[in-house]
């Protein structure tokens, strides 16, 4: 809720015209800040003294910039030696800062690669997503995960590369079921050999460099040599792939023939709401499209939107060498420079206004257009749902942030709490968060002692990082999953850290634990349930099992990383290659246990000093 204006601090163009003495024509940024301190906005300037100057005529503001002037109390300054490191620091300020009327990029998830690995003498293909540190060649990026997936089975059926890992390969004594559906060529027990297989990585590489027509007559030239020297059954496997291939070429969507690597970027704007599309070309194929949401700042056009949606998008993601738009953008060379800059390489922003490239830029502003008409009817739902939630629990008003909270554990083993967040715009998934049950309540299997402890994890780090509560972090209802009791626990737990002004309901099974009889417990007040076809009640039922479905799969990783654990993993200095080199060796944890120093010594990493490490560490457990 935001603080009312304080009428004793001066705020206005008054304020700002104030500043222009003290300022120069240097580049740099700025804050406009209100009565309460809070940034109000970045920004960034070629001429500092012009910029505010602007700022402090009496009029030809939008409605957006006038509210803002009115609002602002003070202003602070940094001085850059150009105006594309004050456009770097603007959009890192904005980020870190998100102020209320700056454009800003909500959703910034890395997006996923494929890998095709270069440490060993028959190469992985695999998905890869984060830093690119691993040696190999990468491809991408793709949209989504679904993206990488299909066209990693795609490359399974037409190159038969392997994606199992290291360990896998080595421990395999017979070719595992994906040779038999001839979605591998096996060579983990030698039925192909390292330069066979090195032609089958080069070709995939071919492939995915765009080069698909080069792939296809080279298979074709060997089918119709193998047919010749009557090895009819290397013909019909060749046949095989080369089939996969036409396949994958023919369901691969919109694949331009003019445009090899390319982002186009397409904005569509609507009662102050955007949608941004991006789809990925790369090797003139299509890997994918995603949508995002940015918020506009309280009104900005499109120019300014796409300026800030490019330069924060690009900020930990390297740009393409042609970004096709949708719309100009304010400072296209400033940007362009940006960009270039962080990819080490000429970056070229175009609006095309005809041709293929057209084209392209007008398919992904209609998937913008449809994305946002859809978001639009779902947040109008969702709304309708939130005001009823507030009026079935008596709240003041309809709750922007949900938290719901459910626990998982078998009779106290590998016992997790699991939160979710939810509001206007659904579920909140980047919010979502797991805890470790470090306690005896977890190991007891209790269940009230769980909750009370992820309960003061949570609120103690919210107190500690915004005592004040400034921040949309703090949530306006939690949703537990249980009844009389559990509400009693978190009443004490919440009284206990001093924020018993958030409302909590228990949502608990009815007498027949059927969905749709669930009730519903506060404190001091008797348990009360909604009539069956209340769409609230099955909104509500929804976010329970949204929790339940993350804290139990938080339960069966933690539960098959324990399964997977070993001795091995508390010796100081075996990591996980080392770790694996040794179970490859020796066949298990025990028999490394019962393994002498020179045999130890006799594994691939392992140095005369670890073996030693690793013979007193078995034996000193005695």
């Amino acid at each position: 809720m935001q603080d009312a204006p304080d009428p004793t601090v001066a705020t206005g163009r008054a304020v700002i015209q104030s500043y222009l003495r003290t300022l120069d024509g240097s580049p740099g940024v700025y804050r406009m800040l209100n009565a309460q301190s809070e940034v109000l906005y970045v920004g960034k300037a070629r001429n500092l003294k012009a910029r505010v100057s602007n700022y402090a005529r009496p009029t030809g503001h939008s409605p957006r910039i006038a509210r803002m002037i009115r609002e602002t109390a003070s202003m602070m300054f940094l001085t850059t030696r150009t105006e594309t490191e004050a456009l770097l620091l603007e959009q890192n300020l904005i980020k870190q800062l998100k102020p209320r009327y700056n454009v800003l990029l909500r959703d910034d998830k890395s997006f996923p690669n494929i890998l095709i690995a270069k440490d060993h003498p028959f190469p992985q293909i695999r998905k890869h997503r984060g830093k690119k540190t691993d040696r190999g060649s990468y491809f991408g990026p793709f949209a989504s995960a679904g993206a990488v997936n299909r066209t990693l089975n795609q490359l399974q059926k037409v190159f038969l590369l392997r994606n199992c890992t290291d360990a896998m390969f080595a421990s395999r004594t017979r070719p595992c079921l994906l040779y038999q559906i001839k979605r591998c060529s096996a060579p983990c027990t030698g039925r192909i050999s390292e330069a066979d297989y090195a032609a089958l990585i080069a070709d995939a590489e071919r492939f995915l460099q765009g080069k698909t027509t080069t792939v296809q007559a080279d298979l074709a030239a060997q089918m119709q040599a193998a047919s010749e020297a009557m090895e009819f059954e290397r013909a019909a496997a060749l046949r095989d792939r080369i089939r996969a291939l036409t396949a994958v070429q023919s369901a691969q969507g919109i694949n331009p023939r003019g445009v090899a690597e390319a982002d186009v970027v397409a904005l569509h704007l609507e009662g102050g709401q955007a949608c941004v599309q991006v789809f990925f070309i790369r090797a003139n194929q299509s890997w994918g499209n995603r949508d995002f949401y940015p918020r506009t700042g309280a009104g900005a056009e499109e120019p300014e939107i796409l300026q800030a949606f490019l330069a924060q998008f690009y900020d930990d993601k390297e740009p393409p060498r042609l970004i096709l738009l949708s719309h100009p953008v304010e400072d296209p060379d400033l940007l362009g420079q940006l960009l270039s800059d962080r990819a080490g390489h000429r970056v070229e922003l175009a609006v095309p206004q005809r041709g293929e490239k057209a084209e392209l830029v007008e398919n992904a502003a209609r998937n913008a257009r449809e994305s946002l008409a859809r978001r639009m009817a779902e947040s109008a739902t969702q709304n309708r749902l939130l005001a009823g939630l507030a009026e079935a629990f008596d709240l003041d008003a309809p709750p922007r942030r949900i938290e719901v909270y459910d626990n998982s554990h078998i009779q106290g083993s590998n016992a997790v709490g699991g939160m979710i967040v939810a509001g206007p715009d659904g579920f909140v998934k980047s919010q979502y968060r797991k805890f470790n049950i470090k306690g005896e309540a977890g190991a007891q299997g209790d269940d009230f002692g769980m909750m009370r402890e992820v309960l003061t994890r949570r609120f103690e780090r919210l107190l500690k990082e915004d005592p004040d509560r400034k921040s949309d972090a703090w949530p306006d209802l939690l949703l537990i999953d249980g009844g009389a009791g559990q509400v009693s626990a978190v009443a004490e737990t919440l009284a206990e850290l001093g924020v018993d002004d958030i409302p909590f309901v228990g949502v608990a099974k009815g007498v027949d634990r059927d969905a749709g009889k669930e009730e519903f417990h506060r404190p001091g007040e008797p348990p009360f349930a909604l009539k069956m076809n209340d769409p609230v009640l099955y909104f509500i039922q929804r976010l329970r099992d949204e929790a339940h479905r993350w804290a139990i799969g938080a339960h069966r990783a933690k539960r098959a990383k324990a399964v997977g654990a070993t001795p091995l993993d508390d010796i100081p200095g075996v990591g996980a290659t080392r770790k694996r080199a040794l179970l490859a060796h020796f066949g298990s944890a025990k028999a490394v246990a019962r393994a002498g120093v020179e045999d130890l010594t006799a594994v691939e990493g392992i140095s005369a000093a670890m073996a030693q490490k690793i013979h007193d560490f078995f034996h000193d457990r005695g």
